[in-house]
């Protein structure tokens, strides 16, 4: 997998210059298509349910959902940023909701250290896939899949395969469960990582040696980038996020259990496939990873308030997989094509 900065769909000044307008919307479409889509099914589904969808009370019950989906799906988008990929924030939520709950009602540690704990596993996770992808040399969809399904291995065996339950003190439940202005507080927590995120990848040299190491591996050790430690560091931000994700899962559900978490893995990793192919098509980014959270967010509620079964999401969630992964293919050929 590589991370591309793609100019074959984003128009450059030159072919803006002498466009019309008709044909300065056309090149835009490809760079903003899935924001203007998204836009298009707010009022399409505000229109159809007035009383239901357009309502702060969906609001708050879509921003407190899909919070933890966006924070994974963040998380995931790091190592793709430097052509890798990393399958535990799926299955690393698993085990860290349940030690953040274990720690507390099994070992009687404060919940402010618990969860310093938690952090502190979910970097280390991320450290020893960055040493199995970079030092052992092993492929990082099949290193991160064998750590992930250890980690819920580990936690089917913590549990018994029963539930994690008990009084947590009411500073851990605050975490998610506090509203400011009206708003969950996870969606601010989100706003504040997301920005700095995107100050980080698109301002600072981190960034641009992310994507170039996205982009050609081989390029940026010729021009004195170490991959090694770059790709280490992706990979423990990942680890920490998905860690911190965990915690944040851990206080809003309050209880433990083995089989909460791993439906999280698939639309984190669309929302991250999907922020590929808008803003700045042909590569991961920030806001494009937003939008594609908030697209999944906003035709999964509205479709549920239609009635739809229980299969919908992970129906939706599957065919916007496959359409963002063709999309990302086309980005990438577009892009071959125009360096030919």
């Amino acid at each position: 997998m590589q991370s591309i900065e793609s100019s074959a769909l984003e128009p450059t000044r030159a072919e803006l210059a002498n466009a019309t307008k008709a044909q300065k919307i056309v090149r835009f479409l490809p760079v903003y298509g899935l924001v203007i889509l998204t836009v298009f099914l707010i009022l399409l589904f505000s229109m159809l349910l007035p009383k239901t969808f357009p309502t702060l009370l969906n609001l708050r019950a879509i921003l407190s959902d899909k919070s933890i989906v966006a924070l994974l799906s963040l998380a995931a988008m790091v190592p793709m940023a430097a052509g890798r990929i990393d399958l535990t924030v799926g299955y690393g939520i698993v085990i860290w909701h349940i030690l953040a709950i274990s720690l507390q009602t099994m070992f009687g540690i404060p919940w402010p250290l618990a969860v310093l704990i938690v952090l502190s596993l979910g970097a280390l996770v991320g450290f020893f896939n960055g040493l199995l992808v970079e030092v052992a040399k092993i492929d990082s969809f099949i290193a991160t899949l064998g750590t992930g399904t250890i980690l819920y291995a580990l936690a089917l065996w913590h549990t018994g395969g029963r539930q994690v339950v008990g009084v947590l003190p009411d500073g851990f439940y605050a975490l998610n469960g506090t509203f400011i202005f009206g708003l969950p507080i996870t969606a601010y927590y989100l706003f504040a990582i997301t920005i700095g995120m995107w100050l980080v990848l698109e301002y600072t040299p981190v960034g641009r040696y992310l994507y170039a190491i996205g982009a050609n591996p081989r390029a940026a050790e010729l021009n004195g980038i170490p991959t090694r430690k770059f790709v280490v560091g992706a990979f423990v931000t990942s680890g920490l996020m998905t860690a911190l994700a965990g915690v944040l899962l851990a206080s809003k559900l309050r209880i433990g259990q083995a089989s909460v978490g791993l439906e999280f893995l698939l639309p984190a990793l669309v929302g991250a496939f999907l922020g590929s192919t808008t803003i700045k098509p042909g590569r991961v980014n920030v806001w494009g990873t937003m939008i594609g959270v908030t697209i999944l967010a906003v035709g999964i509620s509205g479709i549920q308030q239609f009635g739809g079964s229980f299969w919908v999401e992970p129906m939706f969630n599957g065919v916007t997989l496959l359409v963002a992964i063709g999309i990302a293919g086309y980005a990438q050929r577009r892009k071959g094509a125009a360096g030919k």
